[in-house]
């Protein structure tokens, strides 16, 4: 265990000045189309949507990121193209959107066929899921700027304009159904890789809390899609939907200015537990980096709120409040 507390900015990625970036970029992005392909949302949340009639189209762009390193480590790459499409999906899917169409990006140090091929099986596999085509994308060459490999990619959805969720109608009262996710997805993993390698383990050591698997394995394990939130608006009223990801419950912040308070919250999958003891990691810090067991939230009114919990395989873990994001008692923000 590493007798220093580890954080996310120690690892090189600190969300305030993340956050700075994206201001500055943003503020420089004032032009807008008008007419059919109008932009229906401000730059901010999970998914910008286009006018295009009777409906509006959701676009999303979004990466593996660090996670391909351990995948390099224990070249084992056919799970990324999972996690690619997932981390994409997910914020289609939380705007009320479905799901048609994607691209990748893959960018090489140096090309091999093997590899391809594994990183084609999860794109595929995730397209498959999420119930898409994959339509082209891009491949490029750059041993000048790529060590190993990036890989990104870019969902369309589609969605009614009547039936669009920005989060606008979420109350006070409403209760938040949170949903498993299957680990630490695809975030967090510049401070994933400073634990583990800080902490005399490998990759390929076995994992503590199930000596079947080893450390590596379970960090790649896939990032969970979930399609059942589209089984969830076709039968409850939902007022707003939540993908936690890079900056963990913080991110409940993009849906509404109003707060949650978690007084359940779903146990966390054994792999933030050993995250936590071998880097020292205290508790905040955990729920403002990773996901820690509950990778999505819906909210809604509690009449639907068991009904959602059964359709997702998820919990009731509490309730929207007037302001700030605790979690039994712990103030996140």
């Amino acid at each position: 265990m590493s007798e220093k507390h580890l954080t996310y900015a120690g690892s090189g990625v600190d969300i305030r000045q993340e956050e700075s970036t994206i201001k500055a970029l943003t503020s420089k992005m004032t032009y807008m189309r008008t007419g059919l392909g109008a932009p229906l949302t401000d730059i901010g949340h999970y998914a910008g949507l286009l006018d295009f009639g009777e409906y509006a189209l959701a676009m999303t762009t979004d990466g593996v990121g660090s996670k391909v390193l351990i995948a390099n480590a224990l070249k084992k790459w056919d799970t990324v193209g999972i996690d690619c499409v997932a981390m994409n999906v997910n914020d289609i899917l939380a705007i009320g959107a479905e799901p048609v169409a994607f691209v990748d990006y893959l960018a090489l140090e140096s090309h091999d066929e093997s590899f391809a091929t594994q990183i084609g099986e999860g794109l595929r596999n995730g397209a498959e899921f999420s119930r898409m085509s994959i339509i082209g994308g891009e491949t490029a060459t750059l041993p000048d700027v790529i060590k190993g490999f990036d890989l990104a990619g870019t969902c369309l959805g589609m969605v009614k304009k009547d039936k669009i969720i920005t989060g606008e109608n979420v109350q006070v009262g409403d209760v938040l159904v949170g949903i498993p996710s299957s680990g630490v997805h695809s975030n967090g993993y510049s401070l994933v890789r400073k634990i583990v390698e800080g902490s005399g383990h490998s990759y390929k050591d076995p994992f503590p809390y199930n000596d079947s698997t080893t450390i590596g394995e379970e960090l790649l394990i896939p990032t969970r899609i979930y399609m059942e939130i589209l089984d969830v608006i076709g039968q409850c009223e939902v007022h707003g939907l939540a993908h936690i990801t890079g900056s963990g419950l913080l991110k409940l912040q993009r849906v509404t200015k109003l707060g949650f308070d978690i007084s359940d919250p779903i146990e966390p999958n054994d792999i933030f537990k050993f995250l936590q003891r071998e880097g020292n990691v205290d508790e905040l810090e955990m729920y403002r980096t990773f996901n820690m067991g509950m990778g999505f939230v819906i909210i809604l009114p509690k009449k639907d709120a068991l009904k959602a919990a059964e359709l997702t395989g998820g919990k009731i873990v509490g309730s929207i409040v007037e302001s700030g994001i605790r979690v039994k008692g712990l103030t996140i923000i």
